[in-house]
């Protein structure tokens, strides 16, 4: 089993920056991708960000590019989402996920979860 715990989640102003952090543990072997998904109430859970274990290559829905940044801590079990300029939009509950598959798009695909950490952006 792999355990996943989000924090950093908090309040802020439109134009604001908030970096999320997901711990990992547990038996980790083979898990190939990290990913970030959100949710807002009424919408679906959503694409946000995935970056591969091996290599470090990162991906990033179009809402994102550019002011989104995956990175990993100083021990590999531990994974940032540095998120700037943030906009209203942003605001959602956010869950890192772990899989041991390729494909980082589709949430169903993604085999931990963890239990979110909400992100509120104020206008």
């Amino acid at each position: 089993q792999v355990q996943l715990v989000e924090s950093g989640g908090g309040s802020v102003p439109a134009g604001g920056s908030l970096r999320l952090s997901c711990a990992v543990s547990g038996d980790t072997f083979g898990i190939y991708t990290m990913g970030w998904f959100r949710q807002a109430p009424g919408k679906e859970r959503e694409f946000v960000a995935a970056i591969r274990t091996i290599g470090l290559n990162t991906y990033y829905a179009d809402s994102v590019k550019d002011r989104f940044t995956l990175s990993r801590g100083n021990t590999k079990n531990l994974w940032y989402l540095q998120m700037n300029s943030l906009k209203p939009e942003d605001t959602a509950r956010y869950y890192c996920a772990a899989a041991r598959g390729d494909d980082y798009f589709y949430s169903r695909l993604y085999d931990y979860w963890g239990q979110g950490t909400q992100v509120t952006v104020s206008s």
